[in-house]
Formats: C-alpha cells, sequence, structure tokens
C-alpha cells in the first residue's frame, strides 16, 4: 500500500508532451468503495485563482499510464477543469 505522502513527493508528467504539471495535493476518494477516483493537482502556472485561491486539476484514476519511484504519468490531460466542491 502507497501513502498520500508518499504520492505528494512524486511529479506528475503528461506522457503526450512532458509538460510538468506540478504535484499532488489531495485525492478524491470513493467513500462507499473506499477507491481512488482522482488526483487533484495544484497548477503550477497558476500563482492563484479567484481571491487567490490556486486553481486545481482532477486527474482521474483511468488517466494515469504508471506510478513511477518518482514521477505519476498521464495521459489525456486537455486543460484545467476545476475541482469545485
Amino acid at each position: 500500500m502507497i501513502k498520500l505522502s508518499e504520492l505528494q513527493v512524486k511529479e506528475v508528467i503528461i506522457v503526450n508532451d512532458g509538460r510538468k504539471l506540478g504535484h499532488i495535493s489531495d485525492l478524491e476518494i470513493d467513500p462507499d468503495r473506499g477507491k481512488i477516483l482522482a488526483l487533484v493537482i495544484y497548477l503550477r502556472e497558476k500563482k492563484g485563482g479567484f481571491f487567490g485561491k490556486p486553481e486545481e486539476l482532477m486527474i482521474y484514476w483511468e488517466q494515469i499510464v504508471t506510478i513511477g519511484s518518482d514521477v505519476i504519468l498521464v495521459k489525456d490531460v486537455n486543460g484545467p477543469r476545476l475541482y469545485i466542491e
């Protein structure tokens, strides 16, 4: 089993173009099944969104190509989709 703190030190990179997205800030978990639905990433290129809150990008579990020793490779990331509670 891997801990969130171990995932947070891995850089998230888009496999299609090599763009670095940043690091995981949180996880979205299905409370009924206890499975990870998505990784939540604070976007690097944005210093702050509305009211100084940084934008967050959801990377859904199906978009993860591999989780390596120091990076997480993802695919099909078209652009920021805000995480709204």
